[in-house]
């Protein structure tokens, strides 16, 4: 269940599979760690992320901790087949519960980072969907509205990803993005 659609010039998909083998044609690009204000890259994706694309990407983001939710830094990506990862906090510390305020902010951070280092594609995982606890169907509406509120305020992204690891994550992606962007 591939979905995709085009708002105000920026095209929006929700992908399954998995976000550190995703690429864009549009250059530069980056995936978004859901990462913990300490920048320690233990679990989830943030484990994902060092694994395959080197332990590089944790030393040069713990360079910046401690970074608050609501604020995001870009590191190189080591192995990975972007340009950058975006780093942006749900939670203060690592396996921490989050909150829908905090996914919300970090999304909005994230997106902010990628304008400001000039990111053309970017693709999301599920922020606050593994050890913060919150449901995809409730991360997923969050997101998306904050990613139109984005694009209405004006942005130079062309490509935004929903990368979904789990099939209910790729619904409630798809879902929200049908109810938010169409």
């Amino acid at each position: 269940m591939a979905s995709e659609t085009t708002y105000r010039g920026v095209r929006i998909r929700v992908l399954r599979g998995d976000i550190t083998k995703w690429s864009s044609e549009l250059r530069p690009s980056a995936i978004v760690n859901p990462a913990n204000s300490l920048m320690i890259m233990g679990g989830g994706v943030a484990g994902a992320i060092k694994r395959a694309g080197g332990a590089e990407i944790e030393q040069e983001a713990r360079q910046h901790a401690p970074v608050p939710v609501g604020e995001a830094v870009a590191t190189g990506a080591g192995r990975l087949p972007v340009d950058k990862v975006i780093h942006t906090p749900t939670m203060e510390q690592p396996a921490m519960a989050t909150t829908l305020e905090k996914v919300r902010s970090a999304m909005r951070a994230a997106l902010r980072c990628a304008d400001e280092e000039g990111i053309l594609a970017i693709a999301f995982p599920g922020l606050g969907t593994g050890v913060g606890g919150l449901s995809p169907e409730q991360a997923a509406e969050v997101m998306m509205r904050a990613l139109k509120e984005h694009i209405d305020a004006g942005t130079g992204l062309r490509a935004v990803d929903f990368v979904a690891f789990t099939a209910d994550l790729e619904e409630a992606f798809a879902r929200w993005l049908e109810r938010v962007f169409k």
